[in-house]
């Protein structure tokens, strides 16, 4: 390990303070490991034990962190306290403009009425208020607790820069990213959608992806994670095919990771990188050095910026409170609003009369049944899942698996994307999400012909 081909010195201690958090890191994120007879990752073990463990408190704590979020953003805007605005990240996470503040209060204001079950009930309701904070907000609070906490070791250490630097020659021409963004992809499609998008948005933040890349990233690639793919699978009485599911999933999303970067919107998003952080990436390998030589530098320079051990627990617990108090208020606000419009107004059944023609032409059983679930995705993943379970299995397999490969839905992965970094508007997230469900469902329907 003294020297690599191209002749330069490689110091054990530099080698091995990028390896062993890495390694860490890849096996607490990316690895499957068997879980009450399925598969998960540790961080989704952690999560999930932690659930079971404090479910009857868990209501109450996210109410707390809800209304403790919108009354510091609130009190921040109209006191302007110097000991907010002159810390940087207290004033990031509390310092909102207007329209954040809002729907801050608007969270509250819904997870209050939920708690306690008081006001119109169509806010508090099982399917609506009630999905959010009882189920999907639980579920989030403790996959950031989980996942948010151990995120250092596989972003700075080294680890996205080694892999992303020899998978570039092949992501750059397929997906127009870096290949340092094969460690997103592989953390949503076999963690948390959710967790890919974070990870996406603080590479951005720290001067490792362009906006557009953060973007297209960010879209492309945080999807639905294994776990929640068997989720869907199992309701929908698909678990006999579910290798085909999972299949088609992935063909179609490398197809759609394909196209869309090359078309609007994130084809004009700008190509610059954050205005504070910078480029903090070398993209040209220098003369003399193998590829591996070259990936292995830049994962030890990225370990060397680390300088002791509590920069782990101290990023970590930044993450967590990032999602806690930023996020989730947004969640409940958002998925709530997403929910009552999807469960009490005939909206989603107007417009979905163009893809019931468009599922007639793709010859789908019971197509104006189905249309529908095409377009109720944008509120939430779950709820296709919920409209076509009395469907026939050729029409459950083709929406199911499109609810999956639309990526965008409100209630987790669309909130999020709207208070990042990444200038991504709602106007993109529609844009993006009616795109991957036209680009999808002919794939899909030719993959469940072919597979079933």
């Amino acid at each position: 390990m003294d020297k690599g081909k191209g002749g330069y010195k490689v110091d054990p201690a530099r080698f091995w303070k990028f390896l062993i958090p890495s390694l860490i890191g890849v096996f607490i994120y990316i690895v499957p490991l068997p879980w009450k007879g399925a598969f998960s990752i540790v961080v989704g073990m952690m999560a999930d034990t932690l659930e079971k463990t404090f479910s009857d408190v868990v209501p109450y704590f996210i109410t707390t962190v809800i209304c403790i979020s919108a009354l510091m953003a609130l009190f921040t805007r109209l006191a302007k306290p110097k000991a907010i605005l002159d810390n940087p990240y207290l004033n990031k996470l509390f310092n909102t403009t207007p329209f954040w503040l809002t729907f801050r209060c608007v969270g509250a204001v819904f997870a209050v009425m939920t708690l306690f079950k008081i006001g119109p009930e169509f806010i508090w309701h099982a399917d609506t208020g009630g999905l959010m904070l009882h189920v999907l907000l639980q579920v989030l609070t403790f996959w950031f607790l989980a996942a948010g906490f151990f995120l250092p070791l596989l972003m700075d250490f080294g680890a996205m820069d080694y892999v992303g630097t020899l998978l570039r020659p092949a992501f750059r021409p397929l997906f127009t990213i870096p290949g340092r963004s094969a460690i997103d992809a592989t953390a949503s499609f076999i963690g948390s959608a959710p967790i890919g998008v974070v990870i996406t948005n603080r590479q951005y933040v720290g001067g490792f992806y362009t906006l557009r890349e953060a973007a297209v990233i960010a879209t492309c690639f945080s999807i639905v994670s294994l776990p929640f793919n068997l989720v869907v699978a199992g309701f929908l009485g698909l678990m006999h095919v579910f290798p085909k599911w999972y299949l088609t999933v992935v063909i179609v999303t490398v197809v759609n990771a394909i196209i869309l970067p090359r078309i609007y919107p994130l084809s004009k998003k700008p190509d610059t990188y954050h205005p504070v952080a910078g480029k903090r990436v070398e993209e040209e390998i220098p003369a003399g050095i193998s590829m591996n030589e070259w990936a292995l530098q830049n994962a030890m320079k990225r370990a060397d910026e680390v300088e002791s051990w509590v920069h782990i627990p101290r990023e970590g617990i930044k993450i967590v409170l990032d999602v806690w108090f930023g996020v989730e208020p947004l969640v409940m606000a958002w998925g709530t609003i997403a929910l009552v419009i999807a469960e009490f107004t005939p909206f989603f059944n107007w417009i979905s009369t163009p893809f019931a023609y468009y599922l007639q032409l793709l010859q789908v059983p019971e197509a104006v049944a189905a249309a529908p679930a095409a377009l109720v995705g944008f509120a939430d993943m779950f709820l296709p899942a919920i409209l076509i379970k009395g469907l026939p299995e050729l029409t459950r397999f083709i929406l199911g698996v499109l609810s999956i490969t639309q990526l965008i839905y409100m209630t987790e992965v669309g909130a999020i994307l709207l208070q990042s970094d990444m200038k991504i508007s709602l106007w993109d997230l529609v844009v993006i999400f009616l795109e991957r469900t036209i680009i999808s469902l002919p794939l899909i329907t030719l993959a469940a012909a072919i597979l079933l």
